[in-house]
């Protein structure tokens, strides 16, 4: 077992050293220094002393990659690539182009998006297991087939369409729920709990369709046959057996997506203003500022990679057969 997760870990480093290698050259693909010095001071005619002035405020007046003007390590060492990069692994995300500490960002903006990312886990895995559970209790009737069609259909609606179409009924029609926007403490609940019911609804289709597949082949097994034999009720078939050993299956696919839990979502937040991570991450691709956008894309590709290595040893936890070697 600390073997396996010693090797694992060894794979860390190469791994965030290539998401970092592209991260950093498709933005400056499309982007220059002097085109983000640009953007962040606002005017397009700046002067150009000024541009100069703010590269070398922020460290982006030395080379991309390469720098021939040194010799030896230093060739390397003295590139923006290397300079911006390297605290990285030591998880020192530094200032954003704006002038901004990274790290307090991200403190200060996670709990928004723990704030919507938990409830809409644990609520939507409720709810989808629940309603796969009764398609297969119900299995070849008629309810069976509705639901499959309720499922097909809400897979086919962009996600979009349960934004708008959420915050038009329910906000501005029905005004049950803030639009948007967001409050610390205890009044968070009545801005979190539109984009939650969205969540919910708009994975549905797709949640309640894979653990159906999931609980079908737990339901062909032997053992499932051995305990109708002996007389056990469907319904206490399903879930005391089925559900249970389909527990390994499901609890893994939440176990890798529980760090990225952390990250917030793009989409969701933008739209209903929650400033969480997400909104976070879109605002500086906005602006282009580089510092936060490769500082989130890192996080963001250390937080998968754990949950991997998490998802591997939940195996042993829930299927005594499972040894990590």
């Amino acid at each position: 077992m600390i073997n396996y997760i010693l090797r694992r870990l060894l794979y860390v480093f190469p791994v965030l050293l290539g998401v970092n290698i592209l991260t950093f050259v498709l933005f400056f693909v499309v982007n220059s220094p002097d085109d983000m010095a640009r953007m962040q001071l606002g005017d397009k005619h700046v002067s150009q002393e000024a541009v100069d002035n703010w590269k070398v405020q922020r460290g982006y007046d030395l080379p991309l990659l390469w720098n021939e003007g040194v010799s030896g390590l230093s060739k390397a060492q003295e590139t923006i690539f290397f300079k911006k990069s390297i605290s990285l692994f030591l998880l020192d995300f530094g200032l954003s182009d704006s002038g901004r500490d990274i790290l307090s960002d991200i403190s200060q903006r996670m709990w928004p998006s723990l704030a919507l990312a938990i409830p809409s886990l644990i609520v939507g895995l409720l709810v989808n297991i629940t309603f796969a559970l009764l398609l297969i209790f119900y299995r070849g009737s008629y309810l069976e087939y509705g639901g499959l069609f309720l499922c097909i259909a809400l897979m086919s609606i962009s996600g979009l369409f349960y934004i708008i179409a959420g915050q038009y009924l329910v906000g501005k029609l029905l005004v049950l729920t803030p639009i948007s926007g967001y409050a610390p403490g205890t009044d968070a609940f009545k801005f979190i709990i539109l984009p939650v019911l969205i969540g919910v609804v708009g994975g549905l289709g797709a949640g309640a369709r894979w653990y159906r597949t999931l609980f079908l082949e737990e339901s062909s097994r032997d053992y499932v046959r051995t305990a109708k034999a002996k007389g056990l009720s469907d319904l206490n078939v399903l879930f005391r057996h089925v559900l249970k050993n389909a527990m390994i299956p499901i609890l893994t696919g939440i176990v890798v997506v529980l760090p990225l839990l952390f990250m917030g979502s793009l989409i969701t937040e933008s739209f209903f203003g929650i400033p969480g991570l997400g909104s976070y991450t879109i605002d500086a691709i906005n602006r282009q500022d580089f510092a936060i956008v490769r500082s989130m894309v890192f996080l963001g590709s250390f937080l998968y990679i754990i949950g991997l290595l998490l998802t591997d040893l939940s195996y042993t936890l829930v299927d005594p057969r499972v040894r990590l070697d």
